[in-house]
């Protein structure tokens, strides 16, 4: 079998995330019959089936989680190899690492007050893992996680809890809920499903979901989906975070346009 194109690689991978071709075309930027065809001949080329296909819904099989893992390894790797050639030449710009849906708002603001070049920011349900193997400079994390373990940082915000529901729900129209109100609710799940945004609204809209996430979502939520306020969870506190042994150019300009007003993050021993 040829070698394996990069292009290949990322299309399994779009598509494994969202086990949705339509929304990974949407994301991938190409049309769903070329992403189709593009994944029918891969699985030909490799002699594997990776997905079980229906008109309903898109599954992986037991080769196709492994594969997906196996993509995600080698795409990281390849964008750590790219970010460390860049630096190696000086060429490279901050990245913040990012799980999706969490502290937009705050990201922005942060940016905002940031007077350096604009960092460059990637999308990933393990920021803090980014910052550890080097893909990213920074990452957006909560105070009070194991995630923070090792790392040094700066708080630049709170989120407000709110749990997502579909707009006709019998609770949506509430002022405020408390956890004992949506633990019993058909879907409800108590931690918030590694998906993207876009499929977790969907779920969401669907009836099929309901769970409890910070408020930077509101600002994107669709018509069909209702934020209600849940007061007894306490607020998440938000922290710029970076490894102690990070170099990278503007990392520490950005850290003193945050120390004004901001608390410093205690490192947690490894």
């Amino acid at each position: 079998m040829d070698r394996l194109e990069t292009r290949e690689l990322v299309y399994f991978a779009a598509v494994a995330d969202q086990l949705h071709f339509g929304r990974a075309a949407e994301d991938l930027g190409i049309t769903q019959p070329v992403l189709s065809r593009a994944v029918a001949r891969l699985e030909r080329r490799m002699g594997v089936r990776l997905l079980n296909r229906t008109s309903r819904k898109v599954e992986l099989t037991d080769a196709g989680r492994t594969f997906r893992d196996e993509c995600r390894s080698l795409l990281r790797r390849l964008d750590l190899a790219v970010r460390r050639t860049q630096r190696s030449a000086g060429a490279s710009r901050l990245v913040i690492a990012v799980r999706p849906g969490t502290g937009s708002g705050l990201l922005a603001q942060v940016l905002h007050r940031h007077s350096g070049p604009e960092p460059e920011l990637v999308f990933t349900h393990d920021p803090a893992g980014a910052v550890r193997d080097g893909a990213a400079d920074a990452a957006l994390l909560c105070v009070g996680s194991d995630d923070l373990a090792g790392l040094r940082g700066v708080e630049v915000g709170e989120e407000n809890p709110v749990a997502l529901l579909r707009h006709d729900h019998a609770l949506a129209g509430r002022a405020a809920v408390t956890v004992a109100d949506v633990q019993g609710e058909p879907g409800y799940r108590s931690h918030c499903p590694e998906v993207g945004l876009d499929e977790l609204m969907d779920r969401v809209a669907l009836g099929r979901l309901v769970t409890v996430v910070g408020s930077a979502v509101v600002d994107r939520m669709p018509s069909t989906v209702a934020a209600v306020p849940v007061t007894d969870l306490p607020p998440t506190t938000l922290a710029l975070c970076w490894s102690p042994t990070t170099a990278a150019p503007g990392l520490p300009a950005l850290a003193d346009s945050l120390a004004a007003g901001a608390s410093p993050v205690r490192s947690v021993p490894s």
